[in-house]
Order: C-alpha cells, then structure tokens, then sequence
C-alpha cells in the first residue's frame, strides 16, 4: 500500500502560512504554520499529526493482536504525545509516549502487559520513529 499527503508553504518561516491535505480527504487544505507549531495558534502542525498517526497505529495493532489471542475490545483510548527538542542546529522529536486506557473484558494484567508490549513493537509508525518510544497502559 502507499499513500500520501500534501504540504504547500507560501512566505517565511515566521510570516508564511501553509496547508496540509491527505489523500483520504479527512485534511484538505487545513493550515499550519509558525503560530500553530509554536505558538498554540489554531491549526494544526506535524507532531500533532503523527502524535495523531501514531495513537491510531498502535490502538488498530493491539485489536489486531487481541483478535488473535482470542479477545475483544469492548473500548481503547490512545493519546501519542510527541515531543519536539532543539538539537544542535535544528529541531528532532524525540519521545512518543503512548497512553492507553482499555476495556478487554476477560484479560488479567498480565496478558495485557504483553499484549500491549508486542502491538507497541509491531505498530509501523513505531518503526518509522527514530525516538524513544514509552507506553503506559491501563484497565478500566
């Protein structure tokens, strides 16, 4: 499979103004830039969008891998927080974190542990990264 998503920039670093479009259509033309980057202006900005793939990566993993150790997620909630440190010249994100709350009835904690383990590993996106890659898992 292969997939994509598009960027356009007009201007400065600072005064320029972008927008983010992916091919599925859920962003078309949605604007990012400086201000949102950095500034918590509205918009959007690419942590927060791979914060956002990668939340949805590992949740669509583990229902995969609970699938085939035989449960059903009755409910998951993943938040990937992404974090963006100077180095050197430039910038690198450098940590997701993933926190997950689930509802798997009949799993004990043990199996959980594991199950979230392998589905952390497995995800593509927490291939993709070059950073170090934390989860916190929980049964509610």
């Amino acid at each position: 499979m292969t997939t994509f998503g598009t960027a356009k920039w007009q201007g400065g670093l600072k005064d320029g103004k972008g927008a983010i479009t992916t091919k599925s259509g859920a962003l078309s033309e949605y604007p990012y830039g400086f201000a949102s980057r950095f500034e918590g202006k509205p918009g959007t900005n690419p942590e927060e969008l791979i914060g956002a793939a990668h939340a949805g990566c590992f949740t669509m993993a583990l229902s995969l891998i609970l699938g085939e150790a035989g449960f059903t997620a009755e409910e998951m909630n993943t938040k990937a927080e992404i974090t963006l440190e100077k180095q050197g010249d430039g910038f690198a994100i450098t940590k997701s974190h993933l926190t997950l709350r689930a509802k798997i009835p009949g799993i004990d904690a043990d199996k959980f542990k594991e199950l979230t383990a392998k589905a952390e590993k497995g995800c593509p996106v927490s291939k993709v990264l070059k950073a170090d890659i934390s989860l916190d898992a929980e049964l509610v």
